[in-house]
């Protein structure tokens, strides 16, 4: 099983109920964070921004983590994102091949961090879904739907059978083509 740095929280909040708004309405955001005190913050950010509701005049009703139903099949997933770079704000879609959403976000965390020098802080996830091979756009995806695809082993070192017939010098160079 590997640990992965980001989780999925589900966070459910609303402002706080006052004399006029007696039922506030409620609010549902699917999060990416490394844990839940900072998917509650994520939270509160998005909330900021989107309707007039902050932390200190509303509450959080519920934070869950999302775990996948099926961590041991690979699946297709595509990524929208909108992201901060040092000329301004950019939309973008990438696809990823993975066995959990949480592995394919992390991909893509690793892949903006390095490609476009992009941080955690400056990326939002607009949405993301498992894609079906036959809508998949990027060549880097598609090239894995093969049904006979093979992963030739090109590097195969002959090891002597015992210790005793093990030198550190040859008197000619090893055959790695078998």
């Amino acid at each position: 099983m590997v640990a992965f740095r980001f989780h999925q929280y589900q966070v459910v909040g609303r402002a706080l109920p006052t004399p006029n708004d007696e039922h506030p309405k409620i609010y549902r955001m699917k999060l990416w964070a490394t844990n839940d005190v900072r998917a509650k913050s994520k939270f509160w950010y998005f909330l900021r921004k989107l309707k007039k509701v902050k932390k200190s005049n509303g509450q959080i009703l519920a934070i869950n983590e999302i775990f996948e139903k099926r961590p041991t099949k690979i699946k297709n997933y595509g990524i929208w994102l909108r992201y901060q770079s040092r000329t301004g704000y950019h939309n973008m879609y990438k696809e990823y091949r993975d066995t959990t959403l949480n592995g394919a976000v992390e991909q893509m965390y690793d892949e903006m961090a390095s490609r476009h020098r992009v941080r955690f802080p400056c990326i939002q996830i607009i949405k993301t879904a498992t894609v079906p091979a036959k809508l998949c756009k990027r060549e880097n995806t598609k090239q894995f739907h093969d049904s006979k695809i093979k992963f030739p082993l090109i590097y195969k070192k002959v090891r002597p059978p015992t210790r005793k017939l093990k030198t550190t010098f040859k008197a000619s160079r090893p055959n790695l083509f078998m």
